[in-house]
Protein backbone atom coordinates (compact mmCIF):
# COMPACT_ATOMS: atom_id res chain seq x y z
CA UNK A 1 0.00 0.00 0.00
CA UNK A 2 2.67 2.55 0.83
CA UNK A 3 4.82 1.63 -2.50
CA UNK A 4 1.32 2.79 -4.29
CA UNK A 5 0.53 5.91 -2.42
CA UNK A 6 3.92 6.62 -3.00
CA UNK A 7 3.66 6.21 -6.85
CA UNK A 8 0.89 8.48 -7.45
CA UNK A 9 2.86 11.33 -8.85
CA UNK A 10 3.64 8.62 -11.23
CA UNK A 11 0.66 7.77 -12.07
CA UNK A 12 -0.96 11.55 -12.25
CA UNK A 13 1.70 11.61 -15.06
CA UNK A 14 0.64 8.75 -17.18
CA UNK A 15 -3.18 9.42 -16.73
CA UNK A 16 -2.83 12.41 -18.13
CA UNK A 17 0.64 11.92 -20.61
CA UNK A 18 -0.52 12.61 -24.03
CA UNK A 19 -3.86 13.85 -23.23
CA UNK A 20 -3.62 17.69 -22.60
CA UNK A 21 -3.83 20.07 -25.19
CA UNK A 22 -2.47 23.33 -23.47
CA UNK A 23 -3.22 25.81 -26.19
CA UNK A 24 -6.50 25.01 -27.36
CA UNK A 25 -7.54 24.31 -23.26
CA UNK A 26 -8.56 21.12 -23.99
CA UNK A 27 -8.15 17.26 -24.41
CA UNK A 28 -7.77 14.25 -26.25
CA UNK A 29 -9.71 11.38 -25.36
CA UNK A 30 -8.72 8.82 -27.93
CA UNK A 31 -10.64 5.92 -26.20
CA UNK A 32 -13.87 7.68 -25.73
CA UNK A 33 -15.38 6.55 -29.03
CA UNK A 34 -18.06 9.05 -28.63
CA UNK A 35 -18.44 12.31 -30.88
CA UNK A 36 -18.54 16.10 -30.04
CA UNK A 37 -22.31 15.74 -31.59
CA UNK A 38 -22.88 12.86 -29.16
CA UNK A 39 -22.17 14.77 -26.45
CA UNK A 40 -23.62 17.67 -27.35
CA UNK A 41 -26.74 15.72 -27.27
CA UNK A 42 -26.35 14.94 -24.33
CA UNK A 43 -28.68 16.76 -21.43
CA UNK A 44 -28.16 14.52 -18.43
CA UNK A 45 -24.59 12.50 -16.92
CA UNK A 46 -25.33 9.73 -14.66
CA UNK A 47 -21.43 8.76 -13.00
CA UNK A 48 -22.34 5.17 -11.02
CA UNK A 49 -19.49 2.72 -8.96
CA UNK A 50 -18.50 1.30 -5.93
CA UNK A 51 -16.52 2.46 -2.16
CA UNK A 52 -13.60 4.94 -3.38
CA UNK A 53 -15.32 4.50 -7.01
CA UNK A 54 -18.43 6.38 -5.94
CA UNK A 55 -16.57 9.08 -3.97
CA UNK A 56 -14.27 10.02 -7.11
CA UNK A 57 -18.36 10.10 -8.98
CA UNK A 58 -18.80 12.73 -6.65
CA UNK A 59 -16.07 14.95 -6.70
CA UNK A 60 -16.66 14.29 -10.95
CA UNK A 61 -20.55 15.63 -10.00
CA UNK A 62 -19.08 18.92 -8.89
CA UNK A 63 -16.38 18.95 -11.59
CA UNK A 64 -19.00 18.59 -14.36
CA UNK A 65 -21.80 20.46 -13.02
CA UNK A 66 -19.95 23.34 -12.14
CA UNK A 67 -17.27 23.59 -15.62
CA UNK A 68 -19.89 22.09 -18.34
CA UNK A 69 -22.89 22.84 -16.74
CA UNK A 70 -25.10 19.61 -16.87
CA UNK A 71 -27.29 17.46 -14.57
CA UNK A 72 -25.13 14.99 -13.23
CA UNK A 73 -26.40 12.32 -10.63
CA UNK A 74 -24.24 9.58 -8.55
CA UNK A 75 -25.85 6.64 -8.20
CA UNK A 76 -24.55 3.57 -6.00
CA UNK A 77 -24.34 0.85 -8.39
CA UNK A 78 -25.57 -1.61 -6.50
CA UNK A 79 -28.56 0.12 -5.82
CA UNK A 80 -28.95 1.47 -9.52
CA UNK A 81 -29.26 -1.71 -11.23
CA UNK A 82 -32.42 -2.81 -8.80
CA UNK A 83 -33.99 0.57 -9.47
CA UNK A 84 -36.28 1.96 -12.45
CA UNK A 85 -34.02 4.11 -13.11
CA UNK A 86 -34.65 7.22 -15.33
CA UNK A 87 -32.54 6.79 -18.56
CA UNK A 88 -33.06 7.26 -22.15
CA UNK A 89 -30.46 7.75 -25.37
CA UNK A 90 -30.09 11.54 -24.00
CA UNK A 91 -28.17 10.41 -20.95
CA UNK A 92 -24.26 9.34 -20.61
CA UNK A 93 -23.64 6.47 -17.82
CA UNK A 94 -20.00 6.53 -16.49
CA UNK A 95 -19.13 3.46 -14.78
CA UNK A 96 -16.06 3.80 -12.35
CA UNK A 97 -14.09 0.94 -11.66
CA UNK A 98 -9.95 0.28 -10.81
CA UNK A 99 -10.92 -3.38 -12.29
CA UNK A 100 -13.15 -3.11 -14.96
CA UNK A 101 -14.79 -6.08 -12.88
CA UNK A 102 -16.90 -5.34 -10.42
CA UNK A 103 -20.33 -6.65 -10.45
CA UNK A 104 -22.89 -4.19 -9.73
CA UNK A 105 -21.06 -1.78 -11.73
CA UNK A 106 -20.72 -3.63 -14.72
CA UNK A 107 -24.83 -4.88 -14.04
CA UNK A 108 -25.33 -1.07 -13.94
CA UNK A 109 -24.00 -0.37 -17.06
CA UNK A 110 -25.91 -3.05 -18.84
CA UNK A 111 -29.26 -1.95 -17.63
CA UNK A 112 -28.59 1.92 -19.07
CA UNK A 113 -26.86 0.22 -22.50
CA UNK A 114 -30.07 -1.37 -22.58
CA UNK A 115 -32.26 1.11 -21.96
CA UNK A 116 -30.48 3.28 -24.56
CA UNK A 117 -28.15 5.21 -22.46
CA UNK A 118 -24.62 5.96 -24.08
CA UNK A 119 -21.63 4.60 -21.73
CA UNK A 120 -18.58 5.49 -20.86
CA UNK A 121 -16.02 3.56 -19.00
CA UNK A 122 -13.34 5.07 -16.13
CA UNK A 123 -11.01 1.64 -15.23
CA UNK A 124 -7.73 0.64 -14.90
CA UNK A 125 -7.28 -2.65 -16.27
CA UNK A 126 -7.09 -3.14 -20.38
CA UNK A 127 -9.15 -5.04 -21.68
CA UNK A 128 -11.40 -6.28 -18.18
CA UNK A 129 -15.35 -6.58 -18.95
CA UNK A 130 -16.46 -2.80 -18.05
CA UNK A 131 -13.69 -2.07 -21.03
CA UNK A 132 -15.04 -4.59 -23.28
CA UNK A 133 -18.93 -3.57 -23.27
CA UNK A 134 -19.04 0.02 -22.86
CA UNK A 135 -19.23 2.57 -26.07
CA UNK A 136 -15.81 3.91 -25.16
CA UNK A 137 -14.07 5.35 -21.87
CA UNK A 138 -10.57 6.51 -20.33
CA UNK A 139 -7.92 4.00 -18.67
CA UNK A 140 -5.93 5.32 -15.76
CA UNK A 141 -2.65 3.13 -16.98
CA UNK A 142 -2.27 3.36 -13.26
CA UNK A 143 -0.34 -0.24 -13.30
CA UNK A 144 -1.61 -2.48 -11.19
CA UNK A 145 -2.74 -2.03 -8.08
CA UNK A 146 -2.32 -5.01 -5.43
CA UNK A 147 -3.13 -3.31 -2.29
CA UNK A 148 -6.70 -3.73 -1.38
CA UNK A 149 -7.48 -0.09 -0.24
CA UNK A 150 -7.60 2.00 -3.63
CA UNK A 151 -5.22 4.48 -2.89
CA UNK A 152 -3.59 5.40 -7.09
CA UNK A 153 -6.10 4.11 -8.55
CA UNK A 154 -8.21 6.64 -6.50
CA UNK A 155 -6.22 9.80 -7.87
CA UNK A 156 -5.98 8.42 -11.21
CA UNK A 157 -10.41 8.21 -11.43
CA UNK A 158 -10.37 12.08 -10.04
CA UNK A 159 -7.48 13.27 -12.84
CA UNK A 160 -9.78 11.24 -15.57
CA UNK A 161 -12.79 12.40 -14.64
CA UNK A 162 -11.28 16.17 -14.78
CA UNK A 163 -10.40 14.97 -17.96
CA UNK A 164 -14.05 13.92 -19.46
CA UNK A 165 -15.10 17.14 -17.90
CA UNK A 166 -12.89 19.37 -19.70
CA UNK A 167 -13.39 17.82 -23.05
CA UNK A 168 -17.32 18.15 -22.42
CA UNK A 169 -16.92 21.52 -20.89
CA UNK A 170 -15.41 23.16 -23.87
CA UNK A 171 -17.91 21.83 -25.76
CA UNK A 172 -20.83 23.45 -24.09
CA UNK A 173 -19.52 26.08 -21.52
CA UNK A 174 -16.20 26.29 -20.99
CA UNK A 175 -14.31 29.45 -22.52
CA UNK A 176 -10.53 28.60 -23.92
CA UNK A 177 -8.79 30.61 -21.71
CA UNK A 178 -10.79 28.64 -18.72
CA UNK A 179 -10.08 25.14 -20.24
CA UNK A 180 -6.05 26.90 -20.19
CA UNK A 181 -5.99 27.54 -16.55
CA UNK A 182 -7.56 23.62 -15.87
CA UNK A 183 -5.23 22.28 -18.44
CA UNK A 184 -2.27 23.82 -16.34
CA UNK A 185 -3.16 22.74 -12.98
CA UNK A 186 -3.35 19.45 -14.36
CA UNK A 187 0.36 19.44 -15.64
CA UNK A 188 1.28 20.67 -12.23
CA UNK A 189 -0.30 18.25 -10.51
CA UNK A 190 2.23 15.34 -10.25
CA UNK A 191 4.69 17.71 -8.99
CA UNK A 192 2.81 19.06 -6.55
CA UNK A 193 1.69 15.93 -5.39
CA UNK A 194 5.46 14.75 -4.80
CA UNK A 195 5.69 17.73 -1.97
CA UNK A 196 2.50 17.00 -0.81
CA UNK A 197 3.90 13.04 -0.17
CA UNK A 198 7.13 14.50 1.12
CA UNK A 199 4.97 15.47 4.46
CA UNK A 200 4.81 11.73 5.18
CA UNK A 201 7.14 11.92 8.35
CA UNK A 202 4.70 14.71 9.66
CA UNK A 203 1.82 12.43 8.88
CA UNK A 204 3.97 9.21 10.22
CA UNK A 205 3.80 11.86 13.56
CA UNK A 206 0.16 12.31 13.84
CA UNK A 207 -0.75 9.11 13.52
CA UNK A 208 0.94 8.25 17.07
CA UNK A 209 -1.20 10.50 18.64
CA UNK A 210 -4.16 8.12 17.19
CA UNK A 211 -3.33 4.97 17.48
CA UNK A 212 -5.53 4.20 20.45
CA UNK A 213 -8.53 6.27 19.04
CA UNK A 214 -11.91 4.16 18.39
CA UNK A 215 -13.39 6.71 16.77
CA UNK A 216 -13.05 9.29 13.87
CA UNK A 217 -14.99 11.96 12.40
CA UNK A 218 -13.78 13.37 8.80
CA UNK A 219 -15.08 17.03 7.72
CA UNK A 220 -14.99 18.71 4.26
CA UNK A 221 -16.53 21.17 2.23
CA UNK A 222 -17.45 21.27 -1.50
CA UNK A 223 -14.76 19.37 -3.58
CA UNK A 224 -13.51 18.12 -0.18
CA UNK A 225 -16.36 16.34 1.08
CA UNK A 226 -16.25 13.20 -1.05
CA UNK A 227 -12.20 13.24 0.17
CA UNK A 228 -13.48 13.55 4.11
CA UNK A 229 -15.85 10.50 2.57
CA UNK A 230 -12.43 8.90 1.59
CA UNK A 231 -10.63 9.39 4.24
CA UNK A 232 -13.00 8.04 6.95
CA UNK A 233 -12.57 4.74 4.63
CA UNK A 234 -9.58 4.28 4.48
CA UNK A 235 -8.89 4.06 8.81
CA UNK A 236 -12.25 1.88 8.61
CA UNK A 237 -10.56 -0.38 6.42
CA UNK A 238 -7.18 -0.71 7.02
CA UNK A 239 -7.15 -0.04 10.88
CA UNK A 240 -10.84 -0.94 11.83
CA UNK A 241 -11.20 1.75 13.59
CA UNK A 242 -15.08 3.43 13.24
CA UNK A 243 -14.56 6.64 11.15
CA UNK A 244 -17.53 8.38 9.29
CA UNK A 245 -16.90 11.41 6.77
CA UNK A 246 -19.26 14.57 7.08
CA UNK A 247 -19.93 17.62 5.09
CA UNK A 248 -18.60 20.21 7.91
CA UNK A 249 -21.75 22.51 8.14
CA UNK A 250 -23.57 19.26 8.49
CA UNK A 251 -21.90 18.26 11.60
CA UNK A 252 -24.45 20.67 13.76
CA UNK A 253 -27.35 18.35 12.37
CA UNK A 254 -26.22 15.59 14.78
CA UNK A 255 -22.59 14.05 14.59
CA UNK A 256 -21.10 17.51 17.28
CA UNK A 257 -23.06 15.33 19.81
CA UNK A 258 -20.18 12.90 19.50
CA UNK A 259 -17.47 15.43 20.47
CA UNK A 260 -15.62 14.95 23.27
CA UNK A 261 -11.54 15.33 23.96
CA UNK A 262 -11.57 11.62 22.84
CA UNK A 263 -12.76 12.08 19.16
CA UNK A 264 -10.45 12.98 17.11
CA UNK A 265 -11.58 15.21 14.16
CA UNK A 266 -10.05 15.76 10.33
CA UNK A 267 -10.30 18.66 8.74
CA UNK A 268 -9.78 18.78 4.94
CA UNK A 269 -9.53 22.16 4.92
CA UNK A 270 -7.46 23.61 1.88
CA UNK A 271 -7.95 27.70 0.94
CA UNK A 272 -10.63 27.27 -1.43
CA UNK A 273 -14.22 28.87 -1.90
CA UNK A 274 -15.47 27.51 1.00
CA UNK A 275 -12.08 28.38 3.28
CA UNK A 276 -13.91 30.52 5.80
CA UNK A 277 -16.94 28.51 6.57
CA UNK A 278 -14.46 25.76 7.01
CA UNK A 279 -12.63 27.62 9.58
CA UNK A 280 -15.98 28.48 11.41
CA UNK A 281 -16.58 24.95 11.57
CA UNK A 282 -13.38 24.09 12.84
CA UNK A 283 -13.67 26.38 15.29
CA UNK A 284 -17.51 25.30 16.61
CA UNK A 285 -15.49 21.65 17.17
CA UNK A 286 -12.45 22.92 19.37
CA UNK A 287 -14.44 24.54 21.52
CA UNK A 288 -16.03 21.73 22.55
CA UNK A 289 -12.68 19.78 23.36
CA UNK A 290 -12.26 17.95 20.13
CA UNK A 291 -8.47 16.93 18.99
CA UNK A 292 -8.33 18.51 15.38
CA UNK A 293 -6.29 16.99 12.42
CA UNK A 294 -6.14 20.07 9.48
CA UNK A 295 -5.08 19.07 6.30
CA UNK A 296 -4.25 22.89 5.01
CA UNK A 297 -2.40 24.75 1.98
CA UNK A 298 1.14 25.57 2.58
CA UNK A 299 1.69 28.91 4.71
CA UNK A 300 -1.72 29.21 6.20
CA UNK A 301 -0.46 30.11 9.98
CA UNK A 302 -3.57 31.35 11.27
CA UNK A 303 -5.43 27.38 10.28
CA UNK A 304 -2.18 25.42 11.93
CA UNK A 305 -2.27 27.59 14.68
CA UNK A 306 -5.79 26.77 15.17
CA UNK A 307 -5.32 22.86 14.76
CA UNK A 308 -3.56 20.38 17.60
CA UNK A 309 -1.71 18.74 13.94
CA UNK A 310 -1.30 20.20 11.09
CA UNK A 311 -0.25 18.93 7.57
CA UNK A 312 0.08 21.40 4.37
CA UNK A 313 -0.54 20.55 0.66
CA UNK A 314 0.52 22.75 -2.21
CA UNK A 315 -1.90 25.07 -3.34
CA UNK A 316 -3.86 24.40 -6.41
CA UNK A 317 -7.27 25.24 -8.24
CA UNK A 318 -10.03 24.44 -6.60
CA UNK A 319 -11.25 21.36 -8.21
CA UNK A 320 -8.23 19.56 -8.23
CA UNK A 321 -7.78 20.13 -4.39
CA UNK A 322 -8.98 16.50 -3.81
CA UNK A 323 -6.09 15.00 -5.64
CA UNK A 324 -3.29 16.54 -3.03
CA UNK A 325 -5.80 16.47 -0.17
CA UNK A 326 -6.48 12.98 0.03
CA UNK A 327 -2.56 11.91 -0.16
CA UNK A 328 -1.87 12.67 3.52
CA UNK A 329 -4.97 11.38 4.66
CA UNK A 330 -3.97 7.93 2.86
CA UNK A 331 -0.91 8.36 4.40
CA UNK A 332 -2.54 8.76 7.70
CA UNK A 333 -4.34 5.50 7.79
CA UNK A 334 -1.73 3.65 6.64
CA UNK A 335 0.64 4.38 9.90
CA UNK A 336 -2.22 4.28 12.60
CA UNK A 337 -3.14 0.95 10.84
CA UNK A 338 0.85 -0.19 10.91
CA UNK A 339 1.13 1.04 14.33
CA UNK A 340 -1.90 -1.15 15.55
CA UNK A 341 -0.19 -4.12 13.80
CA UNK A 342 -2.92 -4.97 10.91
CA UNK A 343 -2.43 -6.46 7.48
CA UNK A 344 -2.62 -3.39 5.57
CA UNK A 345 -2.58 -4.74 2.26
CA UNK A 346 -5.04 -7.81 2.96
CA UNK A 347 -7.14 -5.97 5.37
CA UNK A 348 -10.10 -8.95 7.18
CA UNK A 349 -13.54 -9.79 4.77
CA UNK A 350 -12.19 -7.11 1.75
CA UNK A 351 -11.45 -8.35 -1.55
CA UNK A 352 -10.07 -6.29 -4.26
CA UNK A 353 -12.45 -6.99 -6.95
CA UNK A 354 -16.05 -7.01 -5.81
CA UNK A 355 -17.21 -9.23 -8.59
CA UNK A 356 -20.23 -11.14 -6.72
CA UNK A 357 -23.33 -9.36 -5.31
Amino acid sequence: MLKEILEQPETLRNVLRGRLVEDDGDVHLGGLNVTDADLLAVDRIVLTGCGSSWHAALIGEYMLEELARLPVEVEYASEFRYRNPIVDERTLVVGLSQSGETADTLAALREAKRRGARTLGIVNVVGSTIAREVDGGIYLHAGPEIGVASTKAFTSQIAALTLLTLKIGRLRALSILQGREVVRGLAHLPALAQRALAQAPVVERIADQLVATTNALYLGRGYNFPVALEGALKLKEISYIHAEGYPAAEMKHGPIALIDDKMPVVFIAPRDAVYQKVVSNLAEVKTRGARVLAVVTEGDTGLARLADYHVEIPETLDLLTPILSVLPLQLLAYYVAVRRGCNVDQPRNLAKSVTVE
